[in-house]
């Protein structure tokens, strides 16, 4: 059995709608919320990798390795963000972080 299109299409829609269903159920812990970010990334990265091998065309590759790189940045932005968060208020509830309320 060869794997087809259709296979890794599936893929990725399984694996954005696992993300959304996380982003949406979980609203409480930013931890989460960052890696449901980073499984969405994953998933639109399926589907280029995929059409990228169907079509012939390399520029897909090419240009997953740029949505890489952006989400390994944002990532550690976002992970220093939590650590700077967690040593001021020694919480990182989403709940509780309202300081930003006017």
């Amino acid at each position: 059995m060869t794997l087809t299109l259709g296979h890794f299409l599936t893929l990725g829609a399984v694996l954005f709608a696992l993300s959304v269903i996380g982003i949406f159920l979980n609203r409480k812990n930013l931890i989460v919320l960052l890696m449901a970010v980073e499984l969405m990334l994953l998933a639109v990265n399926t589907n280029f990798i995929a059409f990228s091998h169907y079509l012939g065309d390399l520029h897909g590759q090419i240009f997953v390795f740029f949505i890489l790189t952006v989400a390994a940045a944002e990532s550690a932005i976002g992970l220093a963000i939590l650590v700077v968060l967690f040593r001021n208020k020694s919480n990182i509830n989403v709940d509780e972080l309202d300081s930003l309320k006017g």
